[in-house]
């Protein structure tokens, strides 16, 4: 059996290192669909990403394409994905704001998650390709 004083240590020691080990990372927004649909607003603070799946099994003019708006200016700030297959992927932004999406979905499901990063975590992001949307 551990004595009180080390079980005392171990605990305090653990908790120490846990906020090192845990991620940050916080969900803003969700949102899941199959066919064309606008998400609702949300307000995130910069670094964020999208997180998003597309399923299903597309058929030959099977698309989805993802557009994010402002939602004060209702202005187009550019495409976060265009696909024509099933898949996931990430997108990092470096600027905070309110927005909005626009899904255009033929016959596919997708699902987005909005997470704010912290800068740590950002700088750990490595895109695949760069996009202007990317900061």
């Amino acid at each position: 059996m551990t004595s009180l004083p080390i079980r005392i240590f171990l605990v305090c020691a653990a908790l120490a290192l846990f906020p090192q080990c845990a991620s940050a990372k916080e969900l803003v927004a969700e949102f899941s669909g199959q066919a064309n649909d606008t998400t609702r607003e949300f307000e995130v603070e910069a670094p964020w990403i999208i997180d998003w799946l597309i399923a299903g099994n597309p058929a030959r003019f099977d698309a989805v394409d993802v557009s994010l708006y402002n939602a004060k200016t209702g202005g187009f700030e550019g495409v976060v994905l265009k696909t024509k297959s099933a898949g996931d992927g990430v997108r990092l932004f470096k600027q905070s704001g309110r927005y909005y999406m626009r899904v255009n979905a033929s016959m596919m499901n997708w699902h987005l998650r909005v997470f704010h990063l912290t800068e740590d975590e950002a700088k750990a992001y490595k895109p695949k390709s760069k996009s202007i949307l990317d900061g």
